[in-house]
């Protein structure tokens, strides 16, 4: 997976971004209160699985976590992602 430190945080357009040498990858969301919703997850076919994605999951989740913040995992690759990593299973919104 690359390094989650590529990742970087565009609060003001609502999402992460990652630069995957082939184009931009991204993770959008919105805030509903107390919770991120994780709304979609997209990197550039040339990049597909070479973890872009998984960092994308990673970062938003620890932001959220960070900001003391629940999520709604709407988008399917970030609920498939809590699902195998049960550790990130607390900051899912009840």
């Amino acid at each position: 997976m690359p390094d989650t430190s590529t990742v970087t945080h565009d609060a003001a357009a609502h999402r992460f971004e990652v630069d995957t040498g082939a184009g931009i990858g991204v993770l959008t969301y919105a805030e509903r209160g107390p919770a991120l919703e994780l709304l979609h997850t997209e990197v550039p076919e040339a990049a597909e699985g070479q973890g872009y994605a998984a960092a994308l999951a990673v970062a938003a989740l620890e932001y959220a976590r960070s900001q003391g913040k629940q999520v709604i995992p709407s988008c399917a690759f970030v609920a498939g992602y809590i699902q195998r990593h049960p550790a990130y299973a607390d900051l899912v919104a009840r």
